[in-house]
Formats: C-alpha cells, structure tokens, sequence
C-alpha cells in the first residue's frame, strides 16, 4: 500500500516538476492560437481549459489505462514503475510535445508533422500507419463494448446489433462540429472516468479484504512472458501511447492559450497514468495473484475482468459505473479515432470539412472498414494494436527531436525527447522481433537486434544534432 501512495505522489511532483521542464523547453507565448485564428465552426472551435483537459482525458483514455494496467498487472507490481516512469518522462512529454508542435502549425496531424521535421517518405508512411492505427483503434473500441452490452441485454439484442448501433453513433459523432457531440458529453464522462477510479482506488486501500502487494522487480507474468518488450507493449494507455499522438492534434485546434497546453497535454496523461495505477493495483488485490488475475482474463475476457471487479468490490454502485467505464469510455474513444482519421484524409485529399457532403465521403468508407474489421477475433485486433500503437509513439517522440533540434535554445534541450524516443525504438523493434504476430523469433536474436536498432537511432540523432549546432 505504501509503495502505491508514493507512486501516486511521484506522479504529481512529476507533473509539476520535469512537466514545468518540458514547458519551459518548449516555450509556450502568447500567440493566437488556431482555435482563434481558423474558427471553422467544425473542428477549430475555442473552448474553455477544463473542458479541453477533460476532452483531452477521454480522448487518449477511454478504456485503454484499464484494459492495458489490468493485463500489464499480470507482470506483478513492477509493472507500477513502467506506469509512473513512462507517463513522467515518455508519455507526458509525448502528448504535450505534440499537441504544442501541432497547434503551432495550424492543428496539422501527426503524420503532417512528419513531413514537415522528416521528410516526404515518412509523410508518406506515417500518413498510411496513423489511419491503419486509428481504424484498428476504432475497431477495438466497437467490439469490446458490443460483447459486454450484448451480455447485459436480453438475448434478441445480440452483438451484431450493438456494433451497427456503435457504428451509426460513430457517424454522427465523426460528422458533427467538435461542440455538439464531443464538447457536451465527454466531459461528463471523463469525470465518471475519473470518480471510477477513486472508488476502485478506495476499495483497494482501505478494505481489510484485499491486500496489496509492495513494488518489486519480480517477473510474476504466469504464461512466462519476459517483462521486456512485452510489459511494455501490453501498458500503453497509461504510460506512453501512440494513439496520443493522433488525439493531440484534435485538441490544439481548441485550446486558448499555449500557455494552458501543459494544463491540457502533459496533463491529461498523468491524469490518465493514475487511473491506470488504479486499475493495475486494484487488479492484483483483487485476485491476490498474478495466476487467478490472468485466468480472469483468460476466461471473461478483459470487460468481463472489469465488470467482476467493480460490480464485486463497489457492489451495485460499482456494476453500474462498470458498465458506464467499459461500455461508454470505449466508444467515446472510438468515435475520435474515427474523426482524427477523417482529419488526416482531409489534409491528404485536400478536402475542405467545413462541406458536411465532404465529411460524408471522407468517413462512411472510414467506417465501413472498421464494420468489416469487426468480424475478426478482438484478441488478434488488440496485439496488432499494441505494437503498431507502440512504433507510433517512437516515431512521433523522433519527429518531436527533430523539431527541437531546430528550434531549440540550448544544444542538448532535445533530450527530452531523444531519450524516450530511443528507449521505445528499443521496444519496438524487440517486439516485431518477437512478438507472435511479427517474426516470432527467440529473445536471443530480438533483444540485441532491438538495442542496436536504438542504439544506431541514438548516434544519428547526436549526429544530426551537432551538425545543427555546428552550423
């Protein structure tokens, strides 16, 4: 228990410690921001702080710092430090450094950014990677709430029918300005998000019959899976994501001020990172070890593992915030992946948004996709969901290097985000290596292949770095 509560703490002081260094790093002024300056009635509309950090929250989060924190928790408790560590220093910084970079280019995407700190190739590619990641992001979030509410209705209401509602909503969602839908109802729920988590945060600490393992570095993973790459694929949502990278974007067109974008980006993550601390910890006092939590999951399946825990420990109270948390958190999710997608076509296409006609051609073939990706099996979705979700995140903390390469005040201010960037790549490529839907091969070949892929990344980025200070 004493070792959760610090955890919890280092989160805060992260946030107001190295978050106020990132801050300072990037230099936040005064300018007018895009919300201002566009204002299409669509996308680019101002909102207040609160709402956008709250927008933000549900955007990254939906049920991923849950899914993600209880499957990682079959690790054991040192899965507390890659929650903590990644949020303060990976994700936080991911999030924040591209929605900043990205309202200081007009709301440009992800992959536009790419293009304009990489080059035309990786424009190129990560244009195709992001939609490939969004409409697997999509996909994910129809079917798992779809199992869980077919579960819960009478038996005519099957899960088919439930996907096609979710889709339907998605449409709508996708297609009207940001404030209608988006604006109204996601900070509801984000707050819903947020008292979840407290209530499973107070049934962990302070009832007498679950007890909570101490922090350690003990692999308790039952089916054996070493801690590195696979505890760092499996958290995402939580420690550092990057389908954050596709939702910052969403937010720079909306916030007022540059100087509220820690409040809002770095913000929203660590906010997210402590619901994620929750659910790992309340995940193992649960079960009380790590072989019933991941027979759990086995059985019922990661909203079933969820709905057991809330509706057991929060009684009624918890069946019904359950349902709210993995039903609604997920589709609140998905309908924003499936807007950012829309985004991104429209920047590619050249399409202008503020047409609905326009919008309609750019995202009934994005959700006719995702229904026929439905069909396959949420399992497969979810692993190739991680490790495309994971390369992301490397690939946008590399363009975020490469942005402070050439607007940083001093030499190494680009560390911030080289460091983590090298650290995922590692990540990354171990796990192509290995993982059972990549190569499949042995540690002994994906653990070294994978340092010397960072470590090669590494000495191209002190290379790049010192001929720009050079010149």
């Amino acid at each position: 228990m004493v070792s959760f509560l610090i955890a919890l703490g280092v989160l805060v002081i992260g946030y107001n410690g190295y978050g106020r260094v990132v801050e300072m790093i990037f230099g936040p002024d005064d300018r007018k921001t895009p919300a201002y300056e566009i204002n299409d009635g669509v996308d680019f509309i101002p909102m207040p702080t609160w709402k956008a950090l709250l927008i933000q929250l549900l955007n990254i989060a939906g049920t991923g710092p849950i899914f993600g924190a209880i499957m990682g928790a079959c690790f054991g408790p040192i899965v507390f430090f890659w929650i903590v560590l990644g949020a303060i220093f990976g994700g936080a910084v991911h999030d924040f450094m591209c929605g900043m970079i990205s309202e200081r280019h007009n709301g440009a995407s992800i992959s536009e950014l790419s293009g304009i700190y990489m080059n035309k190739v990786v424009l190129y590619i990560m244009r195709v990677f992001s939609l490939i990641l969004l409409i697997l992001t999509g996909t994910v979030f129809v079917t798992s709430p779809a199992a869980l509410i077919a579960r819960i209705t009478p038996d005519f209401l099957t899960e088919s029918f439930w996907v096609v509602l979710i889709l339907i909503y998605y449409l709508i969602a996708t297609l009207l300005p940001i404030d209608k839908v988006i604006g109204k109802l996601y900070p509801i729920f984000a707050v819903v998000l947020i008292i979840m988590a407290f209530a499973i945060a107070g049934g962990t600490l302070f009832s007498k019959q679950y007890h909570l393992q101490e922090i350690s570095l003990v692999n308790m993973h039952p089916d054996g899976l070493p801690v590195w790459p696979y505890m760092f694929v499996t958290v995402a949502c939580g420690a550092i994501s990057g389908f954050h990278a596709t939702q910052s974007p969403m937010m720079s067109k909306c916030i007022i001020s540059e100087r509220r974008g820690r409040r809002v980006f770095y913000g929203a993550m660590i906010i997210e990172s402590v619901i994620a601390l929750v659910w790992a910890a309340g995940g193992l006092a649960f079960y009380g070890n790590t072989t019933d939590l991941n027979s759990a999951i086995a059985t019922l399946g990661q909203s079933g593992t969820v709905y057991d825990i809330s509706r057991t420990m929060l009684k009624g109270v918890g069946g019904l915030l359950a349902i709210i948390g993995v039903v609604v958190c997920p589709i609140t999710s998905g309908d924003t992946a499936f807007r950012s997608a829309r985004l991104i076509l429209a920047e590619w296409t050249g399409l202008d948004q503020k047409s609905i006609k326009k919008r309609l051609i750019l995202t009934i073939p994005l959700l006719l996709i995702g229904a026929v990706l439905t069909q396959l099996d949420f399992n497969v979705l979810w692993r190739y969901f991680s490790w495309s979700n994971q390369t992301l995140a490397m690939i946008a903390l590399w363009i975020a290097t490469s942005y402070l390469i050439k607007k940083g005040k001093r030499r190494f201010d680009s560390l911030i985000t080289a460091l983590p960037a090298t650290f995922m790549s590692a990540v990354s490529m171990t796990y192509f290596m290995m993982g059972k839907e990549c190569l499949g091969m042995s540690k002994t070949i994906g653990y070294p292949v994978g340092i010397i892929f960072a470590a090669a990344l590494f000495i191209v980025y002190l290379r790049i770095n010192a001929k720009q200070w050079s010149n």
